[in-house]
């Protein structure tokens, strides 16, 4: 274990971070994180912990799953703090993927005073009408709001 004054407490992480301590368990039992215990088997955190916890805030932010947050920390130091190098590859994966939800964002922006894509029959105004439920074949969701990348019409 390093020195102990290079490590923080739950509660110590979750005042700085603005996380919940529950939270900051379940990003650990999730891999998300990692700590150590005390010789009282107390959880302390590196503080490094606090750039991974506003890395995984930002990528939920941005509609990420936690699997995918899980795949890109797992390409990260756990001894250190990443680098801005670290940080530039990993966003730089994830511009395709945000770059749809943009769009997707825009197309609903867009509709939404008039449908919301859902694929009902009943509005005989919605520019998105599904007629005789064509769009069914295209399978669940509102297909035509989705972006083209995810199976969008």
């Amino acid at each position: 274990m390093t020195k102990l004054a290079d490590h923080l407490s739950i509660g110590q992480v979750s005042e700085r971070s603005g996380v919940p301590h529950t939270a900051l368990r379940f990003y650990e039992d999730r891999g998300l994180i990692s700590s150590e215990r005390s010789a009282g088997n107390q959880r302390r955190y590196h503080r490094s912990v606090l750039r991974r916890i506003a890395f995984i805030r930002a990528a939920q932010r941005v509609g990420l799953t936690l699997e995918q947050i899980s795949d890109a920390l797992a390409t990260l130091p756990q001894d250190h703090a990443p680098t801005k190098a670290d940080w530039a590859r990993l966003s730089r994966g994830w511009q395709d993927e945000l770059d749809a939800r943009i769009d997707a964002l825009h197309r609903l922006r867009d509709r939404l005073t008039g449908c919301v894509g859902c694929g009902c029959l009943s509005l005989r105004t919605c520019a998105l009408q599904n007629g005789d439920d064509q769009l069914a074949r295209f399978g669940p969701g509102a297909g035509r709001l989705k972006p083209v990348a995810e199976g969008g019409i």
